[in-house]
């Protein structure tokens, strides 16, 4: 109710609702594209998928964020950020019809890779921007409820664009021709969000002017120092530190759970049937994301009856026990249903994480923080997704890789205890 309640408040501004648009168009045209990009990464019937191929294309989908995100914010300070959310469309819908022609033309997969890393580059200063942008649009005293609509608001329409991808795979089919389809329809509607865009003064979003702004040079230099600064100033804090370690282990072994359910589905339970791996992976993302919102509901609760520091090991030893109960016998059934139970457990854990460094970091050191967060949230997924490339087999069934999973969650959670537990003083 409080949702509805946010969003009636903040909707009643005109340039926010120009924002907000501008994002829900472009966030649905990103479910087109991932799921295109999933689908030719992972699921094409023209293809074989292998640990290494699910590794390249998580790489493709993430990388862009951990390597990029410390350093387009020296450039959203600098450059028109209406401008950005008029051109970057533009410049993404491009790339997207070269990526959708490189499919067409069955041209090398590094070359498809290539365009799409470029597509999500320009999408990393898009979504800067956005975020920039907001204080702009919304008056000090309802940020707040901004902040609660617009995230999830965006990561609806996202799953919605995902969804009339499938729909449309369906009509179109998994092969290239149908992929390059997809891609094109992505990058028409993003270029739409261009033109809601447009409808805002230039000078709306800022950056206002600052006399004393260090050059980008200077200051790309300083970005890198600031990280450095910022990891210093983690580690003094030990609760801050500790939680992001669990956000950072959650991800990494979420990343080889995700790796694994996918060659599973692709080869063990459906003997290579690429639209059937794809149907049972779309339960799996289903259920997890259920459980994402569960996690939304009851970790408030949750950590106020057992605190942060109770909380997030509970959430990681359940996770692993779990999930090995739950994955080992190799059968179909078991995966929705760890899937809800990662889904639980991991945005449990990235609340809490998301809460510490909030709470426990000094504001000067906040974006910082957030910044190596931003870093490990990705780069750990892909890591794992590596590992797994050179541990799991041809057909996905791996009881190493469960075992690694089933003991790697209870582990990070006695090492988050031992480390955040009260230190009692000496005498």
């Amino acid at each position: 109710m409080s949702f509805v309640a946010d969003l009636r408040v903040v909707l009643r501004g005109r340039d926010f609702r120009r924002l907000f648009g501008t994002r829900l168009v472009s966030q649905f045209s990103d479910g087109i594209f991932q799921f295109g990009v999933t689908g030719f990464a992972f699921f094409s019937p023209e293809k074989q998928t292998t640990a290494l191929a699910v590794a390249a294309g998580l790489a493709v989908l993430l990388m862009p964020y951990s390597i990029l995100g410390p350093f387009v914010g020296v450039f959203i300070d600098r450059w028109s950020r209406r401008q950005i959310l008029v051109v970057a469309p533009i410049v993404r819908g491009a790339l997207l019809l070269v990526a959708a022609a490189l499919v067409a033309a069955d041209t090398p997969d590094a070359f498809f890779y290539a365009a799409a890393l470029g597509v999500l580059a320009v999408n990393r200063f898009f979504l800067a921007a956005l975020g920039a942008s907001l204080p702009h649009v919304v008056p000090a005293d309802r940020l707040m409820a901004a902040n609660a609509v617009v995230p999830t608001s965006g990561t609806v329409l996202t799953f919605v664009g995902a969804g009339v991808a499938i729909g449309m795979r369906e009509v179109l089919g998994g092969d290239d021709a149908g992929t390059a389809v997809l891609l094109v329809v992505s990058g028409v509607v993003f270029g739409l969000s261009a033109l809601i865009a447009r409808t805002m003064p230039r000078s709306l979003l800022g950056p206002s002017a600052d006399p004393d702004r260090p050059q980008a040079r200077e200051a790309l230099h300083n970005v890198v120092v600031g990280l450095a600064d910022g990891a210093r100033h983690l580690a003094g804090h030990r609760v801050a530190a500790a939680t992001m370690g669990a956000m950072a282990a959650h991800r990494f072994l979420y990343g080889m759970a995700t790796a694994l359910g996918i060659i599973l589905y692709r080869y063990y339970f459906t003997d290579g049937d690429a639209d059937a791996a794809l149907r049972g992976i779309s339960v799996v993302v289903a259920t997890s994301g259920v459980g994402y919102f569960v996690a939304v509901l009851i970790t408030p609760w949750a950590t106020e009856r057992f605190t942060i520091e109770r909380w997030v090991p509970i959430a990681l030893a359940s996770a692993g026990v779990l999930t090995g109960v739950l994955v080992m016998p190799f059968q179909e059934w078991g995966l929705p249903a760890a899937g809800f139970v990662l889904g639980v457990a991991g945005q449990s854990v990235k609340i809490c994480a998301d809460t510490t460094v909030q709470r426990d970091v000094e504001d000067a050191y906040l974006g910082r923080a957030f910044s190596i967060y931003d870093m490990l949230f990705n780069g750990m997924y892909v890591l794992a997704a590596a590992l797994s490339a050179a541990i799991l087999p041809a057909d996905g069934r791996s009881y190493l890789a469960v075992a690694i999973i089933a003991v790697g969650y209870p582990t990070a959670a006695l090492v988050y205890r031992m480390i955040t537990r009260p230190r009692v003083p000496s005498a």
